[in-house]
């Protein structure tokens, strides 16, 4: 997406060579900075530090992350290490496994003298297919945002929790996506963004993105929402997920249920944007998910800008105790409808595809 003039993705490979750069998430907003994955090491660390985060993300970064093992050691050795270093990284995510799994079907059957190149290839080609899929959501998003425009003829007041965002996919982002298609048709659509604590990606990341791409938006607190709703200012609630159940139970950034019972409460929309490996489709019950518990001290402390110097500062009792649950599940009675590269409707499993999701979006 784009940053001033210059269109970015949030992970790519550089033209005919193994190296890869990505943009790292922990500077925003305030520094747009790069840096490169040369090994399997790189790939893990960047994950479980969340310099790249957002679950397609996530599982792109873990696909490059097996083929910059096989380019340090092409054996089975290396590739089994490889994964299992990157399953453990972070476990909400159902990208992860979803890619691991997929660049190990994909090397089976390839000739060892060719596997290097193959699963660079590939994790290219699951790269441009994420995008292709989070087009193609914001294509079919962007008919609900249409439709409430047309309702109300006013400036359409979009909701949404956490960054899912292009920083969040490969590019166009998922939540973000049918918002982005908005503005550029000339919609009129406003963002109410969540600051999202305890890391702030709404705050750091989705309004560095927002207004990189000059799309109305404002930042309010993430106990909000829910005034907000009560007083008629949101039409709209789009989140995004990290993983969701068969049944519609959706795994999104802690808060978002609280999000949810609100626009319950107050009749507003609740929808969810993701692309179709992000649907776990044997999970049956959102209880069955595993939540990841994060370092308390992201609670206990806040970064930020100061006089151009970047500070981390204490904001409770030295000696405090801190619980960081990273995710929470919105019950699928709660959501209203979900938005996949497949359409948008009610129904998860109509809006899954075909088993063989890694190819829903090729060509």
């Amino acid at each position: 997406m784009r940053v001033g003039e210059t269109w970015y993705r949030s992970i790519w490979r550089e033209p005919g060579s193994n190296l890869v750069r990505a943009i790292d998430q922990t500077a925003l907003p305030h520094r747009l900075r790069f840096f490169e994955l040369a090994t399997v090491d790189d790939a893990v660390a960047a994950i479980r530090h969340m310099k790249v985060r957002g679950a397609p993300l996530i599982g792109a970064t873990a696909a490059y992350g097996i083929a910059l093992a096989l380019a340090g050691r092409d054996d089975e050795a290396s590739l089994e290490r490889a994964a299992e270093a990157l399953l453990a990284a972070r476990p909400t995510a159902v990208n992860l496994r979803w890619a691991v799994e997929r660049m190990i079907r994909i090397l089976a059957g390839a000739a060892p003298g060719e596997r290097v190149h193959t699963a660079f290839a590939e994790a290219d080609r699951l790269c441009d297919e994420d995008a292709a899929c989070n087009e193609a959501i914001g294509v079919h998003g962007v008919e609900l945002i249409r439709g409430c425009a047309d309702k109300t003829g006013t400036t359409i007041n979009v909701l949404t929790h956490c960054n899912a965002g292009w920083l969040a996919t490969v590019d166009w982002g998922t939540a973000l996506a049918p918002i982005y298609r908005a503005h550029d048709e000339g919609i009129d659509v406003h963002v109410w963004v969540d600051e999202t604590r305890p890391r702030n990606q709404g705050a750091a990341l989705t309004m560095w993105e927002l207004m990189n791409h000059g799309v109305p938006c404002t930042l309010i607190v993430d106990n909000a929402g829910g005034h907000l709703m009560q007083r008629g200012q949101v039409d709209v609630v789009i989140v995004g997920s990290d993983r969701t159940t068969a049944t519609g139970d959706v795994c999104n950034k802690i808060g978002t249920y609280l999000k949810a019972l609100a626009a319950a409460d107050n009749g507003v929309p609740f929808h969810v944007a993701l692309p179709a490996s992000t649907i776990d489709l044997s999970a049956t019950d959102g209880g069955a998910i595993p939540i990841e518990e994060r370092d308390g001290r992201e609670v206990l402390r806040v970064a930020g800008e100061h006089e151009g110097e970047i500070l981390d500062v204490a904001i409770a009792p030295a000696g405090a105790r801190a619980a960081n649950p990273a995710f929470d599940v919105t019950p699928a009675r709660l959501v209203t409808g979900y938005i996949t590269e497949h359409g948008a409707g009610p129904d998860i499993i109509e809006l899954s595809g075909s088993d063989a999701r890694s190819e829903a979006c090729a060509g």
